[in-house]
């Protein structure tokens, strides 16, 4: 690359625009005011929605598999392949994004896809599964994953569990089948930006539950199948792990990958910006602009833009945001590694209008920075 060139490094504006599209329209108007200065758009993910999107900018083979959606129905998802690894994200298969008409079920959505492109990437020759979870439809523990990989989960008259969180009250027995030999030489990686445990207030339950459309008296069903998973689990499998970082991640997936796929947990957006040779890219560099939908104290606890500023700032190249409103402190920015932020509210204060004209917005908040911090000098303002 060019030196001199500027990274472009955003995630997605969740209800807006996916990252692909955000690093295009930065790009677009970067171009406007500086079309002399090189470019280079590498939209990236912390492991929840866009993850594969990301893994494909950076070079990643797309590939479309059937498999069963949240609900059962048959869906087209993607995973990203490059060499013997490949990044499987949940939302593409088990998300919210792919329930039909958008129709919440809580008690009975299933991670039963995300389990078959699993399969389908490693009988296409995978080695190594970068999991990507976040966006989930579903609280099931990821039994639904497992069960797609030949594990058996019974009820004490010997029958399989129907899918869903709120039957796993009735598990009596797990048998693992022939799991071991399906994943034999295969590794799997979590890439999460979640740290909750599988349990409690602060578990799947009772955290995200209600983002997936649980009300109360669901909660305490999905609680109860998931304690009364987690009991079998370590009866059968003598596995804990309910109390490990991460396991509570989309909607308890993140347990049945550590206790089912023995995987283990990395920092979402940490993982993914070394798989994808991010570094790499900021040598020569004289700008970082990253950003995502909203900047809030989420946004510090290792979401994109935070790894992103961290890796920037480690090579010594000042890094910006963008966003749709930003609600951070100058000094909780500065102390991120910010070092200046644009919001879409500077352009349009409506927040509806905004996110409707979230493209436009973006490529004229771009011309902005490009004349406020591509100017002839390397000097940040």
């Amino acid at each position: 690359m060019t030196t001199g060139h500027v990274v472009i490094a955003p995630d997605k504006f969740k209800g807006s625009l996916g990252a692909p599209e955000v690093a295009a329209r930065i790009g677009a108007g970067l171009r406007r005011v500086r079309p002399d200065v090189p470019l280079l758009e590498l939209p990236v993910a912390d492991g929840g929605d866009g993850t594969v999107d990301a893994a494909v900018a950076a070079g990643f083979a797309r590939v479309r598999a059937g498999v069963s959606g949240p609900t059962g129905e048959p869906v087209t998802a993607s995973y990203a392949v490059r060499g013997d690894v490949a990044v499987v994200e949940l939302a593409e298969a088990s998300g919210l994004r792919v329930l039909p008409s958008r129709r919440l079920r809580p008690l009975t959505a299933s991670s039963r896809g995300t389990g078959e492109l699993i399969d389908h990437a490693v009988r296409g020759g995978a080695r190594r599964i970068v999991l990507g979870l976040g966006g989930s439809a579903c609280t099931d523990g990821g039994a639904g994953m497992a069960a797609a990989l030949g594990v058996r989960f019974l009820d004490t008259h010997g029958r399989d569990l129907p899918p869903g969180g709120r039957h796993l009250r009735d598990l009596d027995r797990i048998e693992p089948g022939g799991l071991a030999a399906r994943l034999s030489g295969v590794t799997v990686v979590v890439a999460s930006d979640v740290d909750s445990p599988l349990l409690g207030e602060d578990g799947a339950a009772h955290v995200f539950g209600p983002q997936k459309g649980a009300g109360p008296a669901d909660v305490d069903l999905l609680e109860q199948g998931l304690a009364r998973l987690d009991t079998v689990v370590r009866r059968d499998l003598g596995t804990e792990a309910a109390d490990r970082p991460g396991a509570g991640a989309a909607g308890g997936a993140g347990f049945g990958a550590l206790v089912f796929l023995d995987a283990t947990v990395e920092p979402g957006i940490t993982y993914l910006l070394d798989l994808l040779g991010f570094e790499d890219h900021l040598a020569g560099a004289r700008l970082v602009i990253t950003g995502e939908g909203n900047l809030d104290r989420q946004t510090l606890r290792g979401k994109a833009p935070a790894g992103v500023a961290r890796a920037a700032a480690s090579a010594g190249v000042p890094v910006i945001a963008v966003s749709g409103r930003d609600i951070l402190s100058a000094a909780e920015l500065a102390d991120a590694g910010f070092r200046a932020s644009f919001t879409l509210a500077d352009l349009e204060p409506d927040p509806a209008r905004s996110i409707e004209n979230a493209g436009p917005l973006l490529e004229r908040l771009s011309e902005r920075i490009g004349e406020a911090w591509l100017n002839d000098t390397r000097t940040a303002p």
